[in-house]
């Protein structure tokens, strides 16, 4: 029979048990839930509620119960529903009546949310570690390439030649911020709902403060209704993984394209690769294809918490119990996402003759034509225009900017010189673009040393 079954006349129906079980989810808060008891039990001592021979057996039990589950050796009963019983029973089993002491001044309410977030502060800990590795890997290959060129898009469309290096750096800049949000899901779940009981507090003397400093949180939680029915934390996880998982997506994209034989931009490492039962010549790009799909996934965690949340009362409600899968496999997720990429980034081979080629075409200096005009007294939405037919005479041609003859130009606008072949050249193009935040290899050499000392501050946060 459950641990609650004292009013219960039978024991509940198989189907509905197995229904409303939650330990193949919560068994992984395994350590959390043992860390916990043995705070509140050795609280409960320290305030006389029960008494230290009693603490000193359940902290030894629950030790030895931790050590087997971690061999793999411990008896899990499916008749208990979540680990917090499971743990329990099995420690009253061994021990005897102090196993049955432990829960005094306690509910599974405010014990699953401890357990919980405990477990949620951890993971976020361990995706910011994860983030930094990517954002290393997209370091790395930024400062192995930093002077190779590639056009820059919008619409997908030729725009302006970039440094792969700013390009790169770009990701990384999304990755810190991030990094920001894990760290502010850290920040939410850091904070002790123990000894919130049910829902009410209790009449024992606990000290949630002596429990708060012996689980590492930074405060306990100022509300008993508050502390057993807040999921936020795991709302901002889930969010932070989401936004996060956007970002991969966007990243995977672009070497999804970039690796195509059209762009054939990058060649990915055969480890990341994979081919076709059908076609041998294929070569796959299906790493980066399924962390783009699995940024739906991750949102869809999102989107269903949310839904879980909505219009609860307070305090406790079951339904709450649906609140830890969606979040542990979005931590789980993104944290493989992060590994893969990291991989995929660090072993690819840039080939840096493409992407030069590509940038020689679309007409990529036409803007720094157009500002050479404006800033030698022309509006520029008139060198705007001349440039348009510049370039309309081109497509005719079938040419290049850098093909037109001086007579070529002149014969659009009388401002143009000799000179104009220095806005042609790309290399030149790019090494213009000198204000803060642009393509220019000074103001990337610039990036480069605040995005070092963003990840040396972000490690510090660790």
């Amino acid at each position: 029979m459950a641990l609650w079954s004292g009013r219960f006349e039978e024991g509940a129906d198989e189907f509905t048990q197995r229904f409303g079980a939650s330990l193949p989810v919560d068994k992984k808060m395994y350590a959390e839930d043992v860390a916990g008891s043995v705070a509140h039990s050795a609280m409960l001592a320290a305030r006389g509620v029960i008494s230290q021979e009693d603490a000193a057996a359940i902290a030894a039990g629950l030790g030895q119960i931790k050590a087997e589950i971690e061999a793999g050796e411990f008896p899990f009963d499916v008749n208990n529903e979540d680990i917090h019983m499971s743990i329990e029973s099995e420690l009253t089993a061994r021990i005897g009546d102090a196993g049955k002491r432990l829960h005094t001044g306690r509910s599974r309410n405010d014990q699953v949310a401890t357990d919980t977030r405990l477990f949620m502060k951890r993971r976020a800990g361990e995706l910011m570690a994860a983030n930094l590795q990517l954002r290393e890997a997209l370091v790395a290959k930024a400062q192995e390439n930093f002077d190779v060129i590639l056009p820059g898009y919008t619409h997908l469309q030729h725009a302006q030649p970039v440094l792969l290096s700013h390009h790169l750096l770009a990701y990384t800049w999304m990755l810190a911020r991030d990094f920001e949000r894990l760290a502010a899901a850290r920040k939410a779940a850091d904070a002790n709902p123990l000894g919130s009981a049910a829902l009410a507090g209790t009449t024992y003397p606990l000290d949630r403060f002596a429990t708060t400093s012996a689980l590492g949180f930074d405060h306990p939680i100022p509300n008993s209704l508050d502390a057993v029915s807040d999921r936020d934390f795991l709302l901002d996880l889930i969010y932070a993984c989401s936004v996060s998982c956007i970002h991969l997506s966007r990243l995977c994209e672009e070497l999804i394209l970039w690796s195509s034989s059209e762009f054939g931009f990058v060649t990915m490492s055969d480890k990341f690769s994979t081919g076709s039962s059908i076609m041998p010549q294929k070569k796959n790009s299906d790493f980066a294809e399924l962390i783009r799909g699995k940024s739906g996934r991750v949102v869809g965690e999102l989107m269903a918490l949310l839904m879980t949340l909505k219009s609860l009362p307070l305090a406790y409600n079951k339904d709450l119990q649906e609140d830890k899968e969606g979040a542990m496999d979005a931590a789980d997720t993104l944290e493989d996402c992060y590994l893969c990429a990291a991989g995929m980034i660090a072993t690819m081979t840039v080939n840096s003759d493409a992407m030069m080629a590509q940038a020689k075409r679309g007409y990529m200096a036409a803007t720094d034509v157009a500002d050479y005009l404006a800033k030698k007294g022309l509006p520029f939405r008139e060198a705007h225009a001349v440039v348009g037919h510049l370039v309309l005479l081109c497509d005719k041609r079938g040419c290049g900017l850098e093909d037109l003859t001086l007579q070529d130009f002149q014969a659009e606008c009388p401002l143009f010189e000799a000179d104009i072949v220095h806005c042609l050249d790309l290399p030149s193009i790019v090494a213009a673009r000198t204000t803060y935040g642009a393509t220019g290899h000074e103001a990337v050499k610039t990036q480069m040393q605040e995005v070092l000392a963003q990840m040396e501050q972000d490690r510090s946060a660790l």
